[in-house]
């Protein structure tokens, strides 16, 4: 445990970002994974369904939770998957 005032802080803030961050990424995975299951059950809403998660992943990626090249990458396999189902 600090002895050193600020770096109590430090911990304390640290903290509380982590928890924000975590909360960010679960949302994005929530997503990603209500995106598949209608993909694989109703590819017409899938669409829909696919703007809701690209939005929570630039959202994601904006907040500097997860590194942009990251987010384009998740984006484009999303539209991939999206593109072979309905094809």
């Amino acid at each position: 445990m600090p002895n050193i005032k600020s770096a109590k802080k430090r911990v304390k803030v640290a903290a509380k970002k982590n928890l924000h961050n975590r909360i960010v990424k679960s949302g994005v995975r929530t997503a990603v994974k209500k995106y598949e299951g209608t993909l694989a059950n109703d590819a017409a809403n899938a669409a829909a369904v696919l703007n809701t998660t690209v939005s929570a992943i630039d959202k994601a990626a904006a907040k500097g939770v997860i590194h942009k090249n990251a987010a384009n990458r998740k984006k484009a396999r999303l539209a991939k998957r999206l593109n072979k189902a309905t094809a």
